[in-house]
């Protein structure tokens, strides 16, 4: 009997906690309405196509469709294992990827840190604009301005180096350039996006704090180390966070805008080898396989990152 009446609490507890969150439903439905088109859009453009992730263990056949083709198992992700060509595109992504956090990452905090520091307001908004805009350049005209600043022939690059004495340099065919010039290009067209990010942590910080440290007599470099930085290092850390979350998603459009015959030893990356067997070959089920890999590799870096993260600086994203 007691057992029953506990049973019974416990419902009756149950539906007054329903009521009232309806009840907060009915009087936030604003909210609600304005979550209602992202909630579509994850719904429709990302849980929805996971039903075809089951294409990684079937024999796809685009006559029989999803349902129709039969059960392979793991032959795909055993025959990407086993390719010639597994470890030089795991090499080059994560080479790219590794280089390209090394050197972006720190970039944006810098330049944060440095513009916090300006006095002169109007040029501080000047410099904030010029590196924000170039944002704003789509990958497709950033990989054209590189072919014709690094042209051989009409290039100023290469203008300048036969000037000074040089030979001219095959920068988009040399396989050796392709990553110093995929990152630099990076750099230079992501840094203002961070830097705002950075600037808007930094702009959180409390004004006692520094002018605590004026009293007690530290510097500028001494308050960057000790008041800036300690201030917006959660935000360093999720931003970290997520880019080894996405360490093996480099980017598929400048990778593939960039690529040649003659640098492709190094350019040949995860994405543009999903893009050459699923969409050159129509190897549907091998390419799903590929990227289906891809993404279990980056969701397990995430998890570990995030609780490393969480151990160490008690910050995280969940």
């Amino acid at each position: 009997m007691n057992l029953t009446a506990t049973e019974a609490c416990r419902k009756r507890e149950e539906v007054r906690s329903s009521r009232r969150a309806w009840k907060r439903i009915k009087q936030n439905y604003e909210l609600y309405l304005f979550l209602l088109p992202v909630v579509l859009l994850y719904l429709v453009f990302r849980y929805y196509p996971m039903y075809g992730v089951q294409i990684a263990f079937k024999d796809f056949s685009p006559s029989k469709g999803i349902g129709g083709s039969e059960w392979a198992g793991f032959k795909y992700f055993i025959q990407f294992f086993e390719s010639y060509t597994f470890w030089p595109v795991i090499r080059n992504t994560l080479s790219l990827s590794l280089q390209s956090l090394l050197f972006s990452f720190p970039v944006p905090i810098l330049v944060a840190l440095m513009l916090n520091q300006m006095m002169a307001k109007r040029y501080k908004k000047f410099v904030q604009t010029v590196i924000y805009a170039p944002h704003f350049i789509s990958t497709v005209v950033l990989v054209g301005m590189l072919h014709v600043f690094l042209s051989p022939n009409s290039g100023l690059v290469n203008h300048i180096l036969t000037w000074l004495g040089g030979e001219p340099i095959l920068f988009m065919a040399d396989a050796g350039w392709f990553r110093p010039l995929y990152i630099l290009s990076g750099i230079w067209q992501e840094t203002g996006f961070a830097t705002i990010i950075y600037l808007a942590a930094l702009a959180g910080i409390s004004p006692e704090l520094h002018e605590a440290a004026i009293m007690d007599g530290a510097s500028k470099w001494k308050r960057v180390r000790h008041v800036d930085i300690p201030g917006i290092l959660p935000t360093i850390v999720i931003l970290l966070v997520l880019a080894i979350g996405n360490i093996m998603s480099v980017g598929f459009e400048k990778a593939f805008l960039m690529q040649s015959d003659l640098n492709f030893t190094s350019s040949n990356i995860l994405p543009t080898y999903v893009y050459q067997q699923g969409i050159q070959k129509a190897q549907y089920s091998l390419s799903a396989a590929i990227g289906l890999f891809n993404s279990g590799v980056n969701i397990i870096l995430l998890v570990i990152v995030n609780r490393a993260a969480k151990k160490l600086t008690e910050t995280s994203l969940w």
